[in-house]
């Protein structure tokens, strides 16, 4: 794909005026000379802005996307939608693909000096706990960028802690205990089966399947090793919600807009199975395809559920210290109760997913969200 950013061109605004009186014979009366009223509405040119978008070096998009299959092509669909908003937006964007080094990120700073950085690396040096580093070293080099601070990242990225803090501030959130990696399971008398195990930092749904759900203390101990060896996590354990399942972005860095919220949807599911959004079902678009799963707006909520959302997800993003863009998850009990499941400190960006629908209901097309983000964090 080409950087070539799209030229904008610069409105310029017209006010005539007449510059002089008609002349009048002495039998006419004289008549004062009138100006056509100003023009009050003026475009305002958009700035221009150099945007380093930091990715990772598997998911730089080729100059050819065009030669892509279908699964190659979706797997870098964010980076492709991102890179085509700013370009539309006459912004001139440039991809830089890291991995485990940060010097690169310094010398493209130092040597092009951007305006800001828009940060799509939610992992470094394969360790999703370190992208907190990546945006800390951002800091240190004075550079802007879009997404989360590290304060936020840290405490979004690990769903105990941000579960401990919500229940400090009275949101309700699903019994849960930490299994530590090479520790064995202990499972406390107050947590009754079904259960559900989840990596404690990964985020993507990494780790999950329908196995996830342990209904006994064998495939419980079988799940957690399973965690621990095949992830290379450590293990949160949840009593299991039955269901819906609810997603809330929030936009906003001091003045927060809940976006409406949405549902995750799964056509095929056979009666008696549980509803969870397992790794397949996220990333597998044949899976996808299959199984009739798509997000949809949340319709025929419990009355004062849709308030709860909105109010209890500005709450969750202000207390975890999020800033930019996130996502709260939920579940809906099926008598009616809202659990706090996890915040998203970088959910999806591509066009067309969960976030940018829901910014779409809020009529915001996709190419104001992602000036949006970009002046979130240029306010920061």
């Amino acid at each position: 794909m080409s950087d070539k950013p799209a030229v904008s061109s610069k409105p310029t605004g017209k006010n005539s005026t007449n510059s002089a009186a008609k002349s009048v014979t002495k039998s006419s009366p004289k008549r004062p000379a009138t100006a056509k009223p100003r023009s009050r509405k003026r475009k305002t040119a958009r700035k221009r802005l150099r945007v380093l978008i930091l990715m990772h070096e598997d998911l730089v998009p080729p100059e050819n996307i065009s030669a892509l299959s279908e699964s190659e092509f979706h797997r870098i669909k964010t980076e492709c939608d991102i890179l085509a908003a700013l370009q539309k937006l006459g912004h001139d964007a440039r991809p830089l693909g890291v991995r485990d080094a940060v010097l690169p990120i310094r010398h493209a700073i130092e040597q092009w000096q951007p305006d800001i950085v828009f940060n799509l690396l939610d992992e470094f040096q394969g360790e999703a706990i370190y992208d907190q580093h990546v945006v800390a070293y951002l800091e240190l080099l004075r550079a802007p960028y879009t997404g989360n601070n590290p304060r936020g990242l840290v405490l979004a990225r690990d769903k105990a802690l941000s579960k401990k803090v919500a229940m400090y501030h009275r949101i309700r959130v699903p019994k849960f205990f930490v299994v530590r990696r090479d520790r064995r399971v202990r499972r406390p008398k107050r947590l009754d089966f079904p259960l559900i195990v989840k990596s404690l930092v990964e985020e993507s749904s990494m780790g999950i399947s329908k196995a996830s759900i342990v209904r006994d203390d064998d495939a419980l101990a079988a799940r957690v090793r399973f965690m621990h060896e095949r992830v290379g996590t450590d293990a949160i354990i949840e009593e299991f919600i039955p269901g819906r399942e609810i997603y809330v972005g929030v936009l906003g860095n001091e003045r927060l807009i809940a976006l409406p919220p949405r549902e995750l949807i799964v056509d095929s599911i056979e009666l008696g199975e549980d509803l969870i959004a397992t790794e397949s079902l996220k990333h597998n678009i044949h899976y996808q395809e299959k199984h009739g799963v798509r997000i949809k707006g949340a319709n025929n909520l419990p009355e004062g559920v849709a308030q709860a959302l909105e109010h209890n997800s500005k709450r969750i993003y202000r207390m975890l210290s999020l800033e930019g863009y996130a996502r709260i998850d939920y579940r809906l009990s099926n008598d009616g109760q809202l659990y706090f499941l996890e915040a998203n400190p970088n959910p999806e960006l591509a066009n067309y997913e969960e976030f940018a629908s829901a910014a779409a209901k809020a009529s915001i097309s996709y190419e104001n969200l992602i000036q949006r983000i970009l002046n979130l964090g240029l306010r920061r």
